[in-house]
């Protein structure tokens, strides 16, 4: 598609939510200027601080109706349109295929969205999944889990955020969970009319970001997650941890998230796949064709000198380049851990009175504080609820391990002070 002479090429983002806020800044670095798509008419609470629109020429909502959001997008040309948030990647499969641009097309979007379509996707093309079931009533729910005590896990079949997951270990806390679920709505503000069971996959879990061009897979980074049993919640996200790019491991992820991505008809742009590494094998969590979430890139760009930003920018803008160095691995240049601290109660936090303590770590190098003095803390059991995200970066490994483990101790009794 052509631009109109005398004006920057535009790029168009669906949801420059979260993450994605800061794709804009570097696609004007390169030249573009952006559009930006609301793919709901009010957007959840919990992306709305996040949005920059002083780095976008306008925005364009959506009402419910494509031909009207493709003619309001019409007078800006879009050389390119990809998704942002996690709630924009249908909306971006439906306008970046009706535009002829680069897209993932629509014919297995839904899979991509929904979770129990998702891995029965995966399944089909011969890639090793979990055993699952959609449940819209509790009776068939307990006649898939059986009479046995086993470990299962209860999601929606849309959210992001790990919102609404419940670990289960007898028929029970199954029967409870499903009646939280179902009728609920989840946080995205979508309405759980059926829950995914899938059985627990044991062993480490693992993250593979990656972006896309024409069906060519670059692996941008890998993160190997530290999980922990608290505040009721079997495995509470505690951390992440970059890899190097070599290794048995890494080779194993890479070539297993390649296959999904594949399965699942991610083509072009990032994707951000959450695996754990079984005794089996790999197996997946789940993908979401989008980048990575909770400000990690920037943490990865301190650490490698680039991240999934700048090469999701960089498919877009300049196929030739990414092409070319699509065969380069990327190398550690600092290593990088980011500590989720955890909250253990709620009410309203008067200070983090051991702050200072983690801000003299060695390796310390930012905190995202997500809860203020003054504001209303919450117990901490999903991804919504942590207070304080600290990313540590040092060129030596033992010294980020060191303050891993020192702020892991720190978070505990003394560092919040609440009413």
């Amino acid at each position: 598609m052509s631009t109109p002479q005398g004006r920057r090429p535009v790029v168009a983002i669906v949801d420059a939510f979260s993450t994605a806020s800061h794709l804009a800044p570097l696609f004007h670095a390169r030249g573009y200027d952006c559009l930006h798509v609301q793919s709901l008419e009010q957007p959840p609470a919990v992306f709305g601080a996040s949005f920059r629109p002083q780095d976008f020429l306008a925005t364009v909502v959506h009402h419910g109706e494509v031909a009207d959001t493709l003619a309001a997008i019409a007078p800006y040309a879009p050389v390119a349109l990809l998704a942002g948030a996690e709630i924009g990647v249908e909306l971006a499969d439906v306008l970046s295929e009706a535009l002829d641009l680069r897209t993932n097309g629509t014919a297995l979007s839904t899979a991509r969205r929904d979770k129990f379509r998702m891995v029965e996707t995966v399944g089909a093309a011969g890639v090793p999944v979990a055993d699952q079931i959609l449940a819209t009533d509790l009776d068939s729910l307990l006649a898939w889990y059986g009479d046995t005590d086993r470990s299962v896990v209860l999601k929606p079949v849309r959210s992001a955020l790990n919102d609404g997951v419940f670990f289960c270990s007898t028929e029970e806390e199954v029967r409870t969970a499903f009646g939280s679920l179902v009728g609920a709505d989840s946080a995205l503000g979508l309405r759980n009319d059926a829950v995914v069971a899938q059985e627990y996959l044991v062993g480490a879990e693992y993250y593979v970001n990656t972006v896309s061009l024409d069906g060519k897979h670059y692996v941008c980074d890998l993160w190997k997650t530290q999980h922990l049993g608290v505040n009721g919640v079997r495995d509470l996200l505690g951390g992440s941890a970059l890899m190097v790019r070599q290794g048995p491991e890494q080779d194993l992820l890479a070539a297993y998230a390649f296959s999904v991505l594949d399965a699942l008809g991610i083509e072009n742009g990032p994707a951000h796949t959450e695996l754990k590494l079984t005794p089996q094998g790999p197996r997946l969590v789940e993908t979401g064709a989008r980048v990575c979430g909770a400000m990690l890139p920037l943490l990865t760009r301190n650490a490698i000198g680039e991240s999934q930003l700048e090469w999701t920018v960089l498919a877009y803008t300049d196929p030739e380049a990414f092409e070319a160095r699509r065969h380069t691995d990327y190398e550690v240049v600092r290593h990088a851990v980011c500590v989720n601290m955890i909250a253990p109660e709620d009410g309203k936090l008067v200070d983090y009175p051991k702050l200072s303590a983690l801000r003299a770590l060695e390796s310390f190098h930012d905190v995202l504080v997500k809860v203020q003095p003054g504001e209303e803390l919450s117990r901490t059991v999903n991804d919504l609820t942590y207070p304080l995200l600290v990313h540590l970066l040092h060129e030596v490994e033992g010294v980020v391990t060191h303050d891993y483990m020192t702020a892991r101790y720190l978070d505990g009794e003394g560092f919040y002070d609440v009413v």
